[in-house]
């Protein structure tokens, strides 16, 4: 079973089309699935809107306020129930049928968490964010390759396959609920020797994006310094 964890906060103008196209995906798959939506404290009804849509295999862990977003992805985590869970931005800006090529990677064998990339060949991209975003999204991974010794090109792209059972302790060792939990999940992983791909996938920049660039660029910085004392202090 593969578990497609997604989470969400405010997402009412668009989590009714994502969860149709995922629906629409599953359908066609030769593998079982269970789609789990994490309402991360949303105030616009993005729960009510999910629960109309009567999807099959759908559901729906709702937080009476929010946490962040990696509160929300660990927390769909630790409920699902596959042998495989992908976690996918809500806007679905990796295609939901990009999980096949990630999941074929990852039953091979090669691989215990496939990560997509819009680094390793941006002209997998469709659709660019600003120069100045890009731009800086390049230089935070540069940050990260420095600071945490990871050797991946895109930590922040929204669209990663994970072994279940054997990422579990890194979860639930995670720290950092906002945007910067990415290198961390990641760190630690490779800390537990768990083996990372990185595979080019087709993505397409969504209007709407929930990140302020200056503001979570500084925190996420600072989440690079707290993943490295905690390294220190040996609490991974």
């Amino acid at each position: 079973m593969v578990s497609i964890v997604v989470p969400a906060f405010n997402e009412a103008t668009r989590i009714g089309i994502s969860v149709r196209k995922i629906q629409d995906f599953v359908r066609q798959t030769p593998f079982q699935t269970e789609i789990i939506i994490v309402d991360d404290g949303s105030t616009d009804g993005t729960a009510d809107l999910i629960r109309q849509t009567q999807v099959p295999g759908l559901r729906i862990l709702s937080n009476t306020e929010n946490h962040g977003k990696g509160h929300a992805v660990r927390q769909g985590v630790l409920a699902a129930q596959g042998v495989y869970v992908l976690f996918t931005d809500a806007d679905l800006s990796a295609p939901i049928e990009e999980l096949e090529k990630l999941l074929e990677v990852a039953m091979r064998g090669d691989a215990d968490i496939v990560i997509g990339s819009r680094a390793i060949d941006r002209s997998f991209i469709d659709q660019h964010q600003s120069p100045f975003r890009e731009i800086g999204g390049i230089v935070f991974n540069r940050m990260v390759r420095l600071l945490l010794g990871l050797r991946i090109h895109d930590t922040q792209c929204g669209f990663k396959l994970f072994h279940r059972e054997k990422s579990l302790p890194a979860f639930n060792k995670l720290t950092i609920m906002g945007f910067g939990f990415d290198p961390e999940v990641l760190f630690v992983c490779s800390r537990h020797g768990l083996r990372i791909r990185e595979i080019p996938v087709r993505w397409s920049h969504s209007e709407g994006s929930k990140v302020n660039f200056l503001r979570d660029g500084v925190r996420m910085f600072v989440d690079l310094l707290r993943i490295r004392r905690n390294s220190f202090l040996g609490r991974y």
